[in-house]
């Protein structure tokens, strides 16, 4: 990265320390405005989560895979959106999906879990829960193998897929064969107290701070214990033994890089497939960009081929 970006992003992350719920989701939500959305082949619908309607959204990569409807039997990426918990959509992560439908020729489906701070630690997990249930049980789409089920999730999201696969070996239920965790949350502490170098480096002059994460984790959790739970923070996880196979994506000026890279490498020392690949140059939240930019062309040909691998 030059000097001049790191100058730009330093100004920026200096004025920008605080988190403002209410502008953040505003600012966010001029996402919509995204041509991808009127292209996008796409259908919502919802899932029941004890009296709840979860809104889902399925992503088409084709006109053949939007007539098959329910009765689709194909691959599928479930996707749990980014954006600390508490901000973000389905329709401002429109952008995402359509690439990955498209580049992967999957079916992709978002989740809109409910968002904290008005519904915290674990409700949004909960969602995820119930709609990764019905989709292998068969509610979602009739003819699913659900072999043919990933797992995948940006940042708050990559935490919420980590921590849905704990939970899931936890419950003894069926746990999927692939996760992908693009720079993930899953640790709890970012203070000067943090034990990664990437918080220490990346943790004030890169727009995502360590300050903003201890904001976003505090709106996040219920009581201050919940930090203690590896369903909130999946490192802490002392059993991580037969887990999906697993690529975990870094960004190498994150705050979040050692911690993701660390988490691979515990599933690694598990027994778990892990990769772990870390996109040089670029900051927290580069993969909602454009695909003409290099660095999202590169992750998305990463993620292609780590499907292809069964």
């Amino acid at each position: 990265m030059n000097k001049i970006t790191k100058t730009i992003l330093k100004i920026l992350s200096e004025k920008s320390s605080d988190i403002d719920l209410e502008t953040q989701r505003k600012i966010t939500d001029l996402k919509k405005l995204d041509p991808l959305r009127i292209i996008s082949k796409k259908v919502d619908t919802e899932i029941y989560n004890d009296g709840y309607k979860v809104p889902i959204r399925i992503f088409f990569s084709s006109s053949e895979m939007e007539k098959q409807g329910e009765n689709y039997s194909g691959k599928v990426l479930l996707f749990f959106h980014g954006g600390g918990w508490s901000d973000e959509s389905i329709n401002t992560y429109e952008r995402v999906c359509v690439k990955l439908a498209l580049y992967t020729k999957q079916m992709v489906i978002a989740v809109e879990y409910r968002k904290a701070p008005e519904f915290k630690f674990p409700i949004p997990l909960m969602d995820c829960y119930c709609v990764y249930k019905a989709l292998y049980e068969g509610k979602l789409l009739k003819n699913i193998n659900p072999d043919n089920i990933t797992l995948i999730g940006d940042s708050a999201g990559g935490n919420l897929v980590s921590a849905l696969t704990l939970m899931l070996k936890q419950k003894q239920e069926f746990i999927p064969k692939r996760q992908i965790l693009i720079y993930p949350a899953v640790w709890n502490d970012y203070t000067e107290s943090s034990p990664f170098l990437s918080v220490k480096e990346n943790g004030k002059d890169y727009l995502l701070t360590a300050e903003k994460i201890e904001e976003y984790m505090s709106m996040y959790q219920s009581k201050p214990e919940d930090r203690l739970n590896p369903l909130f923070a999946p490192l802490l996880s002392e059993d991580l033994k037969n887990l999906p196979r697993t690529l975990i994506i870094t960004a190498e000026f994150d705050p979040l890089r050692d911690e993701g890279e660390k988490y691979g490498l515990e599933l690694q020392k598990a027994g778990n497939d892990v990769e772990i690949k870390r996109i040089k140059d670029v900051i927290h939240g580069y993969f909602s960009l454009g695909i003409n930019f290099t660095q999202v062309k590169e992750t998305l040909d990463i993620i292609n081929e780590f499907l292809k691998e069964d």
